[in-house]
């Protein structure tokens, strides 16, 4: 018996020593195979920004807004944010002036709107959005876009800020659609005069839902529209922003599910082919405020990794062929994806690594250019199931005060965000394993490089095993002599946390379950 426990003992270690030598893995950076520019990450403050940042004490929405928009780094080493580099700002429909009447369930998701029934505008409205979208300005903050769930509510065919009739047709008026334009280009040239510049105008959202609800169980504002019917829109748009010489881009379409930028079934579907063929009727690429760009939400397209890599790869071979760029313009854990088939809670750490597969395939699957979250905070909790939010908000009945929590999730948007800047080009990695292993599919890496030459990876360990690499950097310009890591994993306090620098060609060990970014200068 003495001798079976021995081997077994030694059988043990022997797999033990395998498995530690065979976790090296190579990483070959070659700067001169380049994919896409970055343009931007990003997120929402759509509902609950109106509470927050109207009612809260100035303290806690200040410490919000950093830790979202800034780039500071700490004596410590510590970063104060993430850096955001876009921020989405909604411009509301007036549900929240209908009150009850809105049939709206929750006050959180009625919105105020600029224009008055008379149909004058009252510039003070949307305090807590204005108060986020001036902090952002503030930060620096690049790239603003405006968006809309809802025409104004005088302008809809039921006088809501949703539909009523299950139609899959916009609930804007046939004879509103010039108003409407001119709304939006008002509220655009009113912040342009306040000095604050929203890069994109985004008309139309996740057309392809129906919206549909009997008064008093609506969600929020949302309207379904048709292509046509986003093509008209589009184009009364255009017009009206030529005719003000302002300059604001629009953005189309926030697709529900990316699978609907290039086939699906309906009214709102094969929406490149539809918007960026110049024989198709509802070409839109000669309009001079609409850029070579298409967006959608990366929404219910990741049950598996089946479908996550399938649906980017043919979105990419879609965009490619019509020499466009892609956004993915909102995102959170809606469906039951992230759970990856495990019943029970999943862990904040659980959830960020998903967050960050899904950025990951985007990125080097999809080739987005852009990258957005969807509500960057919201009431929940952040020790388990943070699907939806950045940071968690633990308001008081009323949302005039309350408490928030940060979660794992706000630093896996982090590692892309804070160092992974607008201009950066994406560098194509190739990843050898020291001997044959399973690691290396648990290791998604993706690189970018700036003007100068400096690099970014970053690296996620989506195993349970350590994982050492050694970086290969080819054609180079220049000399590497530092690499600056940052580390996210389980452990509390351990988000983004500053490791001991190395040399570049010094060995770094990845830690199971962990995102890591690595500064190569």
């Amino acid at each position: 018996m003495f001798r079976i426990i021995c081997l077994f003992v030694l059988s043990l270690f022997s797999i033990s020593l395998k498995a530690q030598q065979n976790r090296l893995i190579k990483l070959k950076i070659d700067l001169s195979k380049t994919a896409q520019v970055i343009e931007n990450f990003g997120s929402s403050g759509c509902w609950y920004s109106e509470s927050v940042g109207n009612f809260w004490p100035s303290e806690k929405k200040e410490k919000i807004a950093e830790l979202l928009f800034s780039r500071k780094i700490n004596d410590d080493g510590s970063l104060a944010g993430i850096g955001l580099s876009a921020w989405r700002f909604n411009i509301g429909a007036g549900t929240l002036e209908q009150g009850s009447n809105s049939g709206i369930k929750d006050f959180n998701r009625r919105t105020d709107s600029f224009l008055n029934p008379d149909g004058t505008y009252d510039w003070n409205k949307q305090v807590g959005q204005r108060f986020f979208l001036q902090k952002a300005k503030d930060y620096s903050v690049e790239t603003l876009i405006a968006f809309s769930n809802s025409p104004p509510v005088q302008f809809t065919k039921n006088g809501l800020g949703f539909k009523t009739e299950k139609d899959f047709t916009t609930n804007l008026r046939d004879d509103r659609y010039e108003n409407y334009a001119q709304f939006l280009t008002n509220v655009i040239k009113h912040f342009d005069q306040q000095k604050i510049h929203f890069s994109y105008i985004s008309p139309v959202n996740e057309p392809q839902w129906d919206w549909s609800r009997k008064p008093g169980e609506a969600d929020q504002e949302g309207t379904p529209w048709t292509n046509a019917e986003i093509f008209k829109v589009t184009k009364e748009l255009n017009t009206v922003l030529e005719k003000e010489k302002l300059t604001s881009k629009i953005l189309i379409s926030e697709a529900g599910m990316l699978n609907y930028l290039y086939a699906g079934t309906g009214k709102a579907t094969h929406q490149i082919q539809s918007f960026f063929d110049e024989k198709n009727a509802l070409y839109v690429g000669n309009l001079s405020r609409v850029p070579k760009t298409i967006a959608g939400h990366s929404y219910f397209t990741e049950s598996n990794n089946k479908v996550l890599l399938e649906t980017r790869k043919h979105l990419a071979d879609t965009i490619k062929k019509y020499q466009l760029n892609f956004w993915q313009s909102e995102y959170s854990m809606l469906a039951d994806g992230f759970r990856e088939g495990q019943q029970g809670d999943r862990s904040p750490m659980d959830c960020a690594l998903f967050l960050a597969k899904v950025i990951h395939a985007d990125l080097t699957v999809g080739n987005a250019t852009a990258w957005q979250f969807w509500n960057a905070y919201e009431p929940g909790n952040a020790k388990r199931n943070t699907r939806y939010y950045l940071i968690a908000l633990q308001p008081k009945p009323d949302f005039k005060d309350g408490e928030f929590m940060v979660t794992k999730n706000l630093w896996a948007l982090g590692h892309y965000s804070r160092f992974v800047r607008p201009g950066m080009t994406r560098i194509l990695t190739e990843t050898i394993p020291d001997k044959e292993n399973e690691l290396q599919k648990e290791l998604l890496v993706s690189a970018f490089k700036n003007k100068d030459n400096k690099l970014v990876l970053v690296l996620v360990n989506y195993g349970k095993v350590d994982i050492d690499i050694e970086l290969e950097i080819k054609n180079a310009k220049r000399n590497y002599t530092t690499a600056t890591t940052y580390v996210t994993n389980t452990e509390e306090g351990m988000d983004m946390k500053l490791q001991v620098k190395k040399k570049p060609s010094e060995t770094t060990t990845i830690k199971a379950r962990s995102i890591q970014t690595i500064l190569v200068d």
